[in-house]
């Protein structure tokens, strides 16, 4: 049953089934923590593991399932670049496998976070009568979340510049959802003792491309720096027993240096990105929306490969408000790498003073707006 306060606030009685599913499981749990305690039954569908051939649980499942939600492993394909059939049959299979999950859980909402596992998720939910919310997190759109859209009780954006390519009936912006670990080192002290420490990442599935090429340039960077590497834990690859067996034969003083990681737990990530003095990485959407929201100085080397080039965009917010510096993954080499680090730092002081502009981009309380338009969805019924 639903209630309203005498402020217009909305409950929500305790068991309210609830299905999330879509590609960005960092936003989707801000969204699911700043949901009221015991409000609602949480069911997640999504990655079991995180790409073809991979034997390793995907960070997503850790986080998922760390936090008690049932999860269930959604084995949709996709057309976009997709070439093997194997791959392309699983495009029916996801959708029966929707259908049979839809029905067992039997939610009163689905979330959706982009991603082609959405498409057969919310478009079944249509054709069962269960409405959904769909939340945007690019500044460009993907073909996923514009074909869902049609479907879709409300579309959620991250940037005014996406109101163009929704229906204007459906759009909102609310800002694209923070971890709660991140948002809270802004009300803590900030202080960067020498050496610099660099934060490297590669996304949550690792980039292995960047891993080569920071396998390179890891001895020369550790003679001046300290260096917190999240590498992924890709069993295809297993980049992570690579950098471990680096480590041991480096010398002891650069050794200490170095930290790496093949997974990082969200209040980890949190206190490295407030302790560090520049970030490496890829240039996903929650990435550079927390880089902006810290004000942090960054180097971001774009997917060049993703749809509509969102990842380049999305650096070039950074990049725009003088916060980062983009290097092409085809101008990715040891050398650049060290040298834009090198560069970086010499010029800290004035990506530093980018960081107040950089911040007023920021929509900080957006996890509450989407929980807001949750319990309106559910209100209408």
């Amino acid at each position: 049953m639903l209630a309203a306060t005498q402020s217009g606030q909305i409950l929500m009685a305790e068991g309210k089934k609830i299905v999330f599913v879509g590609g960005h499981h960092t936003t989707a749990l801000a969204v699911i923590d700043a949901l009221p305690n015991s409000a609602y039954q949480i069911f997640w569908l999504g990655h079991r593991f995180s790409m073809w051939g991979d034997f390793a649980s995907s960070l997503e499942y850790k986080e998922v399932t760390g936090r008690g939600i049932p999860f269930y492993d959604l084995k949709a394909g996709k057309f976009y670049r997709t070439y093997n059939p194997l791959k392309l049959i699983r495009i029916p299979f996801g959708f029966i496998q929707a259908i049979y999950y839809l029905l067992k859980i039997r939610p009163a909402l689905i979330v959706s976070f982009g991603g082609y596992l959405s498409v057969p998720v919310v478009i079944v939910g249509w054709v069962l009568g269960i409405p959904a919310v769909v939340h945007e997190q690019t500044v460009v759109s993907g073909y996923a979340n514009r074909l869902v859209s049609l479907f879709a009780k409300r579309v959620l954006l991250s940037w005014p510049q996406s109101l163009a390519r929704f229906p204007s009936d459906k759009a909102l912006v609310v800002g694209l959802p923070l971890r709660r670990e991140v948002v809270e080192t802004l009300l803590q002290p900030q202080e960067l003792p020498p050496p610099p420490l660099i934060y490297i990442t590669g996304g949550k599935q690792g980039s292995h491309v960047l891993n080569d090429v920071v396998y390179k340039s890891l001895p020369r960077l550790l003679s001046k720096y300290k260096i917190i590497h999240q590498c992924g834990d890709s069993t295809v690859y297993n980049d992570y027993s690579r950098f471990l067996d680096l480590k041991k034969t480096l010398p002891a003083g650069l050794a200490s240096n170095y930290e790496v990681s093949n997974f990082l737990d969200a209040d980890t990530v949190g206190k490295i990105l407030h302790q560090s003095w520049i970030v490496v990485s890829r240039s996903g959407a929650n990435i550079v929306y927390e880089l902006l929201a810290l004000g942090k100085p960054c180097l971001l080397i774009p997917m060049p490969w993703v749809s509509h080039n969102e990842q380049y965009l999305n650096a070039k917010i950074l990049e725009d408000v003088g916060l980062g510096r983009i290097l092409p993954e085809s101008e990715l080499t040891s050398q650049r790498l060290e040298e834009l680090v090198d560069d970086m730092l010499a010029a800290l002081p004035k990506f530093i003073a980018a960081a107040k502009e950089a911040q007023k981009l920021v929509v900080y309380d957006a996890a509450q707006r989407v929980v807001q338009e949750i319990n309106a969805i559910l209100v209408e019924g």
